[in-house]
């Protein structure tokens, strides 16, 4: 070796590419590691390493689309559920932190009952996820931050397994949030959920005793996932005119469009996974 002995530089691990990631996420941590609603930098981080493994190893994601998602601003992600559990929520979050250069942290619209349970409200703060509730969608919209919302609410994760590729009534409300902020809709739909969690039956009695609406039943009783390849294909970003204070009619016609887009990616998703259109296209 000629000279003084080069330093080799050793490939980051996963582990320190993921705290790399977090702190590159533009979401205003403080010098104590903790941003104005409460999302922290050290729960951030440990829950990205405990994903990562779901994401890239157990389910094998594979997300479509991504630079379809602003890179900065305002935006919200609309999709379908699909799974007895909150399975998509994590794996469209876990997308938009690995795919994404710089990653992003989507924020979802939890359901009221996750509040109740033993220490979730403030864990699920310190990871950015926050009740359903206008006020706190409007916030994270106006500071310009990515917000996940499913708008067909409790009713899709209860879908049965022979129902997994359906869609029941979307909600209103988030059109409504989406025109009086102006941000743009970013449809996706996410495929296999049902496969890995196929629900055949809902304890509803059984489930109010546990704090949920109800527990999923699979073939083999409890709803764990089965390691079944994932994936979420995302469109292109929509933009509707308006205020958000217009009559119902005119509101779920917006609404029926961005149903319509997520139908028309389900349907992309699961020719995907049969080998029809590999490369996941939009057409």
């Amino acid at each position: 070796m000629v000279g003084s002995a080069a330093k080799i530089e050793e490939p980051m691990s996963e582990r320190d590419e993921i705290e790399a990631r977090v702190s590159r996420l533009e979401i205003g941590f403080g010098r104590f590691g903790v941003d104005p609603y409460g999302v922290s930098k050290t729960h951030l981080t440990w829950f990205y390493r405990a994903l990562g493994v779901f994401y890239k190893y157990y389910f094998r994601v594979h997300a479509y689309g991504t630079e379809h998602v602003p890179k900065r601003g305002r935006a919200m992600l609309i999709g379908n559920h699909s799974g007895g559990v909150a399975l998509d929520g994590a794996m469209v979050v876990a997308s938009m932190f690995f795919e994404l250069d710089p990653p992003r942290l989507a924020q979802g619209m939890i359901e009221k009952f996750l509040t109740r349970l033993p220490v979730a409200s403030q864990l699920t703060s310190r990871l950015g996820q926050f009740t359903g509730l206008p006020e706190h969608a409007i916030r994270l919209l106006e500071d310009d931050r990515l917000l996940m919302v499913f708008p067909e609410g409790a009713r899709g994760t209860a879908k049965l397994y022979w129902e997994r590729t359906s869609l029941v009534h979307f909600g209103t409300g988030f059109m409504r949030l989406a025109l009086a902020t102006k941000t743009p809709i970013v449809p996706f739909a996410f495929i296999g959920g049902g496969d890995a969690i196929p629900t055949v039956f809902n304890a509803y009695k059984l489930g109010k005793l546990l704090g949920a609406p109800y527990l999923p039943i699979t073939p083999y009783l409890l709803p764990l996932p089965l390691p079944v390849p994932l994936s979420v294909h995302y469109g292109e970003a929509m933009t509707f005119e308006g205020t958000g204070n217009e009559d119902d009619r005119a509101i779920e016609q917006k609404v029926l469009v961005v149903k319509a887009a997520v139908a028309n990616l389900i349907a992309i998703g699961e020719r995907t996974r049969r080998g029809d259109d590999p490369k996941g296209h939009i057409k």
